[in-house]
């Protein structure tokens, strides 16, 4: 009975603490000035939340099931730019596609269902047809993404390690140069910008569909689909000796990973207001991927806490480093790009510290956090001897490179 009852009080305390998460994002985001420097904290948490998406998809095939693959970006892409071009008004077409007259497809879904939901529900109705019309472009998105997934996975799959990496970083790029050629110009608007699209009004929007999609690759991580994909990262061997079938599974953690990045590229998208391929190269798989290992590579926990510590500092925290100084006093040293410095030496540090990640294959829960906040005082006092430690190991095997020589 008590352990129930432990349950449920862990259960009511995660409800309660998210339901407070939300109400703090939305009031704080209507009642901050957006030239407030506290407004940075909720464009941080709308794109950490985003980030922390695609990183739990990416994490779902590289840590639970062992694929090394560098494609992510490409599905972003392919997710931002089917949202963008199903919902960019028709009104707005001509000036958008300026270069493509006005592009082939002529209509928006959101406009097409808050039209027709409008004619018979009236005011309310238009609004839930948008709304609606937001939430099927984003699933297309993601559909289309799975679709070419599964087409290109055909192929790739079969390889292994860094020849996967290698081919799904190079399909990636084609998905780059694919969309900025001109001939497909009154699709995806070539190499010019898609804007004017339908995009949320309200933070909490990005913030609700992250948080359900990760529940979804959670219970999926807890099944009986997620403890093969562990068997296969484990021992693939073994794994098809006990009758696991590795190209199908393999396949599908491929699919729904690039199915949430399509989601994901869909957000990022709505998020900026505006779309161009520009940004998904390879640099933002690589920061994705850098995500996942500063979190933990087979932890969810790792990967949500790792998107929101590397957008808070790329994004907020160490600004003021590019800006000459900080407190009233001013270095010449701190010059535009020195935050990127200050960012590689932290990463650094995690590394040496937490060599699995923040969280290495641990998972959030109740009793862990009391721990931890309980033992921050023991683990300051142990920071120098942490580095004694790291010291002593480096001079070790300097003499022992010098006796080998």
């Amino acid at each position: 009975m008590n352990k129930e009852m432990t349950k449920k009080q862990k259960n009511l305390l995660s409800v309660l603490v998210i339901i407070a998460f939300l109400v703090f994002v939305q009031v704080g985001s209507m009642s901050v000035s957006p030239s407030s420097g506290l407004s940075m904290l909720f464009t941080v948490i709308e794109k950490g939340a985003i980030y922390a998406l695609v990183a739990v998809a990416l994490n779902l095939l590289n840590g639970f099931t062992g694929l090394f693959s560098l494609g992510q970006a490409g599905f972003m892409l392919i997710g931002g730019y089917t949202y963008a071009v199903l919902t960019i008004p028709a009104a707005m077409r001509p000036n958008v596609y300026q270069y493509f007259d006005g592009g082939w497809i002529k209509f928006s879904i959101p406009e097409v269902l808050g039209n027709a939901l409008g004619g018979v529900l009236g005011e309310a109705g238009f609004a839930i047809g948008e709304f609606i019309g937001i939430l099927i472009p984003m699933l297309l998105a993601g559909l289309l993404a799975a679709a070419v997934a599964f087409l290109i996975g055909i192929p790739v799959l079969r390889l292994k390690s860094d020849y996967l990496a290698i081919a799904t970083l190079g399909f990636a790029e084609i998905f780059r140069a694919f969309f900025q050629w001109n001939t497909l110009g009154p699709l995806t608007n070539g190499s010019n910008i898609l804007r004017s699209f339908t995009t949320y009004n309200s933070p909490l929007f990005p913030i609700i569909v992250a948080g359900l999609c990760i529940a979804f690759i959670v219970m999926l991580i807890n099944s009986s689909y997620g403890r093969a994909f562990k068997a296969i990262r484990d021992d693939e061997i073994a794994a098809e000796a006990m009758g696991v079938n590795l190209f199908k599974h393999k396949q599908w953690s491929f699919v729904i990973s690039s199915f949430f990045a399509g989601i994901g590229g869909a957000l990022l998208a709505m998020f900026q207001n505006s779309i161009t391929s520009t940004p998904f190269t390879s640099n933002l798989t690589y920061e994705l991927l850098l995500i996942v290992v500063i979190g933990g590579i087979g932890s969810i926990t790792g990967s949500i806490l790792g998107a929101f510590l590397f957008v808070a500092c790329s994004e907020w925290w160490l600004r003021f480093l590019d800006m000459g100084g900080a407190f009233g006093l001013h270095f010449d040293f701190m010059r535009p790009g020195f935050r990127k410095v200050v960012f590689a030496i932290a990463i650094m540090m995690i590394v040496l510290f937490y060599r699995q990640g923040i969280m290495g294959t641990r998972e959030f829960s109740w009793e862990g956090f009391f721990r931890f906040i309980k033992s921050i005082p023991g683990r300051i006092k142990n920071i120098p001897n942490k580095f004694k430690s790291l010291f002593k190991k480096h001079k070790k095997h300097t003499e022992t490179v010098k006796e080998a020589q």
